[in-house]
């Protein structure tokens, strides 16, 4: 059986009885994480972020969300703790956007990234990237094309190592163009990537650990919240 991963879109802006949900089931320490934000806007999205990612999880693990509980993994990667262990979550956010990721398989990460046209993508990508991924950013026809072909490869990146649980820096010589097979660096591990369509102006990019090939189901929420096919935990 093809192993199956979710990846839901989250906009900021939701409902003000939605952002009322996310708030409602936060714990303790995710509450005050929030209010520690100086705007209303960072306050806004966190809580939205990781409310959401718990409605989302424990609607697969058919658990009360308020209840999960995560632990920070070897490089600080949160992990369902147990008895909910079995399913693997990953979290990102960029401008209004949030993506949240879900695998009932394998350790999962998900990233998705605001555009942002400058020139500085030839820059970063050339102290960052591979030879050849660095070259195929400079070689955008502008900065707004240079800007999406670096966007879409970062996401990759990140992806991929949050699937490993490990560190963004080391491993941004990754190289992630060429295939849906990447081999992390640091540690060497193999990991499956694909790019999710994500709204305009948007990049992102969900991965699995392993070769293996998996089935991505990308929704929306909460508009899709109780039309999506169950996903089994």
């Amino acid at each position: 059986m093809t192993d199956l991963v979710e990846v839901w879109i989250v906009c900021v802006d939701v409902a003000t009885e939605d952002a009322a949900r996310c708030w409602e089931v936060l714990d303790g320490g995710e509450r005050a994480r929030a209010e520690g934000f100086r705007h209303d806007r960072d306050r806004r999205r966190f809580a939205v972020a990781h409310g959401a990612l718990r409605i989302l999880a424990g609607r697969v693990l058919a658990a009360r969300p308020a209840e999960l509980r995560w632990r920070p993994g070897p490089y600080g990667k949160p992990e369902l703790a147990r008895p909910w262990s079995g399913l693997h979550t990953s979290l990102s956010h960029s401008g209004d956007l949030i993506a949240t990721a879900i695998s009932t398989a394998r350790p999962v990460g998900v990233d998705i990234q605001q555009l942002t046209p400058s020139a500085d993508a030839i820059a970063l990508s050339a102290r960052y990237f591979p030879a050849d991924e660095a070259t195929f950013v400079a070689d955008g026809a502008d900065d707004g094309e240079r800007a999406e072909r670096f966007t879409a490869l970062w996401a990759r990146k990140e992806a991929v190592v949050k699937a490993a649980g490990t560190r963004l820096w080391p491993n941004l010589i990754t190289a992630v163009r060429d295939g849906p097979v990447v081999s992390c660096v640091q540690p060497p591990s193999a990991h499956r990537v694909v790019d999710v369509v994500a709204p305009p102006g948007y990049r992102a990019a969900v991965a699995l650990t392993g070769v293996a090939p998996f089935e991505l189901r990308a929704f929306d929420w909460p508009s899709q919240e109780l039309t999506a096919p169950a996903m089994a935990g």
